[in-house]
């Protein structure tokens, strides 16, 4: 199992200054500061790094734009508002090797001509809160944050702000609302956050895991990172493992690794030897697949040939005992509950697919009520404001895809499971 970005996971104490230079720690930086800012931007667009928080964006454009923005406040925010069901990844990261997430920080304010920087943490990590407050001041303490970073010229702060339990606050323009004491509503998307975004300054809004990645190309160089992955995915990916597997947890893997690898080698099967029914990856708004497609590769290209992302890197395992109409309703239930309301397709839509699915799931659906499902997925997906109303019908649209025969057989009264109970016998 390669690693890159969780090798000192296991190494240091999280908030040891001496065990994290020890072990290479803040070289990454040092060799930022020996070169200038262009350079930083031209290493990282030359790694073909992109964002690891789902949308895959290229990190060094999104770099680029910010810096060629003429204004003397810029902001880096550091989005770690972990909110995806079954996305653990982020957390391990902070409390394993916090400084890490900060040198990288570092790296991008440095890059972009920013002096100021936020960590934006999910409200339901205060463990993690508690530990990044106390690894910011041993930083500033041994002069790796505040003035004249290691006798560089560089200044850079870094405050800290918590979430409190918005789903919607991981997407970036609802979480600059959410700093600016607003609610948690998503912006228009012009102008872009990189022009415009924390108080109207241009802002680089990067993931967790995408900023640890920072000090790895640093370190390594652009050339030595680009070796690992595929073509169009470089470098490796964290995934966090959920479900019926044996080994729960998170795993870092290069681009390329198939999903049947992840859970016969390193999560070491399923529980009870039981057989898989399906594999949803990316969170509640990733595709689910059947058993059948487990040795589709783990990269971008790969699930873009299937109209789907691989999103933060959550993997939820399901057997067959799972029904796949419970767990349909479950998950448009949620983001029913954790859409904002601002705008009428994910507001509207959710909520019908939640009755429909609730209809279906009592033996009391239509045929047509599939159909119907289709329309209203393919309306949020071109018209809602944000992320999370495109993404949310993803899991519907690949269940009624691979598992229609199953929704069938409930919209006519049986549940191959017996999960769902429509008050007859032997069901």
């Amino acid at each position: 199992m390669a690693k890159l970005i969780s090798e000192l996971c296991e190494l240091v104490h999280p908030l040891s200054v001496e065990d994290y230079t020890k072990q290479g720690g803040f070289s990454a930086l040092e060799k930022t500061f020996k070169i200038p800012p262009e350079d930083v931007i031209k290493e990282i667009s030359d790694s073909k790094l992109v964002g690891r928080g789902g949308a895959a964006f290229p990190s060094g454009i999104k770099m680029n734009v910010v810096a060629k923005e003429q204004n003397e406040i810029k902001y880096v925010i550091c989005n770690a508002d972990e909110g995806e069901p079954g996305t653990f990844k982020d957390k391990y990261l902070l409390n394993h090797v916090p400084f890490q997430i900060i040198e990288g920080m570092i790296i991008a304010g440095y890059a972009v001509g920013a002096h100021y920087g936020y960590i934006y943490i999910r409200g339901e990590y205060p463990d993690t809160h508690a530990l990044l407050k106390r690894a910011i001041q041993e930083l500033k303490k041994n002069q790796y944050l505040g003035n004249n970073i290691m006798d560089s010229g560089f200044n850079f702060n870094i405050e800290l702000r918590a979430g409190t339990g918005a789903y919607v606050c991981g997407e970036e323009t609802a979480l600059i609302e959410s700093i600016e004491g607003k609610g948690g509503d998503p912006r228009l998307k012009f102008p872009y956050t990189a022009v415009r975004g924390l108080w109207d300054k241009p802002t680089l809004v990067n993931n967790v895991e995408t900023l640890a990645n920072f000090c790895v190309v640093m370190n390594i160089g652009a050339e030595k990172y680009k070796m690992l992955g595929t073509d169009n995915s470089k470098g490796t990916k964290l995934f966090s493992v959920s479900g019926c597997v044996n080994k729960k947890g998170v795993y870092e893997l290069e681009f390329g690794t198939s999903l049947r690898e992840l859970i016969d080698t390193y999560c070491g099967g399923i529980e009870d030897d039981k057989a898989i029914k399906f594999v949803q990856v990316g969170g509640s708004s990733g595709g689910v697949f059947p058993a059948h497609m487990l040795d589709i590769a783990l990269d971008y290209e790969s699930f873009r040939k299937y109209g789907v992302g691989l999103g933060s890197g959550a993997v939820f395992v399901a057997d067959e005992s799972i029904c796949i109409v419970d767990f349909l309703k479950a998950t448009m239930k949620f983001f029913q509950h954790e859409s904002c309301g601002k705008c009428t397709p994910c507001r509207e839509g959710n909520r019908h697919i939640v009755k429909i699915l609730d209809r279906i799931s009592e033996g009391k659906g239509k045929m047509n009520d599939i159909k119907i499902l289709l329309s209203i997925c393919n309306a949020m997906i071109e018209t809602a404001l944000c992320g999370l109303g495109q993404s949310a019908p993803t899991a519907l649209l690949t269940c009624i895809e691979y598992f229609r025969d199953e929704i069938e057989e409930h919209i006519h009264g049986y549940c191959r499971t017996g999960v769902c109970k429509f008050g007859k016998e032997g069901y």
